[in-house]
């Protein structure tokens, strides 16, 4: 089902006759509300909006309009419709999150094929959870994000300890319930232990349990956290902090899957699927024998290395999005807007903190904010960095395509081939930039995985 949001009734007449000759189910919106109505209600496949429903505005009514459906259908392709050649308005629709912009009067066949692209696009994005995949709550489109869930998909199945690497607020956590989601203990207890929150004198306690009068203090008898676990999956987090003795402790259940609760003769088994998790170099530790080598071996049969926030800032507007639909839910505020000055300078800081920080900021911003549109002024944070070479500024003449081409050509010089750059320069995605390379025919030799391109840009 596409949606067509346009005033022009004729236009919305003529699209509908094209896309049901094409094969489309359609349904239409005339102005803003009847527009956000429609896409609270339904998921559609893609969205045809047009941008100028006023040329007063140059465009701004379409971006807002645009701002509020990417907040109730982020993952929805949107082609916009601009009845002018304008570089600006097209980036800035990029920027929020628009798949592909078209000139008005457009050419039926390649209107058609941009749809027919949008929607297949989105279908092998959601691959994974048209096989019933469970992600978890984890959010973003990240090419390396995607690689890491194809692994747990592929491994949750199986009782492989994994062990998961990564900077704080990276969400190892998350990634650590998606493995248990998809595993075919889902339906079993899901045990999280913060092992840097145990101290030595409590370990044996917290993880194995006690039994009545086994230390001062033992009033009751306790389970510990391996037998809560039993038949499910124990998250072991920031097991780097484990301590020389508390590594033998752990090797030695890890195993035998075999625990002694303390004060109790009695040796007990537990079933039970190992996932472990650290933010330290676990590598280095091993070489300098602050971790125990056959620990580390056995924990690591399947190792996940999330990338930190600054290297898949394509995710950013979707994660701001999401924490912004979220906290709204969540008070029972209206959904705010955020401008595009807001978004640019998101996707421009440092996340030392990572997704932690980023949510945090989010939610701080709406708490101060009192427009309802979320500025840069509200983003309260003291080191900015240096904005990012605007390479398309002082191109004023020549067709849409035109300009595009040179802008994009420029930015990939200018940083040496590297997309991620290049795309945060031109304000878009990188993922949104590689389908304009295509589109435009500039035939790069992309490597995915260092992100560059080798070669020249050629036309």
């Amino acid at each position: 089902m596409i949606l067509i949001i346009d005033d022009d009734k004729t236009i919305r007449l003529s699209l509908r006759l094209l896309l049901s000759r094409a094969g489309y189910q359609t349904a239409e919106a005339a102005g803003r509300e009847e527009a956000l109505d429609a896409v609270r209600k339904q998921d559609f496949d893609l969205i045809l909006m047009d941008m100028n429903y006023s040329r007063a505005t140059n465009g701004e009514e379409g971006l807002h309009l645009l701002r509020q459906v990417r907040i109730f259908r982020p993952d929805t392709p949107v082609i916009l419709m601009t009845a002018w050649g304008s570089i600006e308005l097209a980036v800035e629709g990029m920027r929020l999150g628009a798949f592909d912009f078209i000139t008005k009067p457009f050419v039926n066949r390649d209107l058609l094929q941009r749809i027919a692209t949008g929607i297949t696009l989105r279908k092998e994005e959601n691959i994974a959870t048209d096989k019933g995949f469970d992600r978890a709550g984890i959010i973003g489109e990240n090419p390396e994000l995607k690689r890491i869930l194809s692994t747990v998909e592929r491994v949750a199945h199986t009782d492989a300890p994994v062990l998961i690497l990564g900077e704080n607020g990276t969400g190892k956590e998350l990634i650590a319930e998606a493995i248990h989601a998809n595993s075919r203990r889902k339906q079993n207890p899901f045990v999280k232990v913060n092992l840097g929150g145990v101290s030595q004198s409590l370990f044996e306690s917290e993880m194995f349990g006690h039994v009545k009068g086994a230390f001062t203090g033992a009033v009751a008898s306790r389970k510990g956290s391996f037998e809560l676990a039993d038949t499910g999956t124990i998250f072991l987090d920031e097991i780097g902090d484990l301590g020389p003795s508390e590594q033998v402790k752990m090797l030695r259940v890890l195993q035998e899957h075999t625990f002694q609760p303390l004060g109790d003769s009695r040796i007990r088994k537990v079933d039970i699927r190992i996932v472990c998790a650290t933010n330290a170099d676990l590598d280095r530790m091993v070489r300098e024998r602050t971790f125990r080598e056959d620990l580390f071996y056995r924990i690591n049969l399947i190792t996940l290395k999330l990338p930190p926030l600054r290297e898949r800032r394509d995710d950013i507007p979707i994660l701001v999005r999401h924490f912004i639909s979220n906290y709204a839910r969540k008070t029972g505020m209206e959904i705010p807007e955020i401008s595009s000055d807001a978004m640019t300078l998101l996707c421009r800081l440092p996340y030392p903190g990572n997704i932690r920080e980023l949510k945090n900021l989010v939610e701080r911003s709406i708490l101060v904010n009192t427009s309802g549109i979320i500025s840069a002024d509200d983003i309260m944070v003291t080191d900015i960095p240096d904005p990012p070479v605007a390479t398309s500024e002082n191109i004023t003449s020549g067709t849409l395509e035109e300009v595009e081409r040179k802008a994009i050509t420029d930015a990939l010089k200018r940083y040496g081939g590297n997309l991620s750059k290049a795309a945060l320069a031109l304000g878009v995605t990188r993922q949104s930039l590689y389908r304009r390379i295509e589109k435009l025919n500039l035939r790069p030799v992309v490597d995915i995985e260092d992100n560059t391109l080798k070669g020249r840009v050629t036309k």
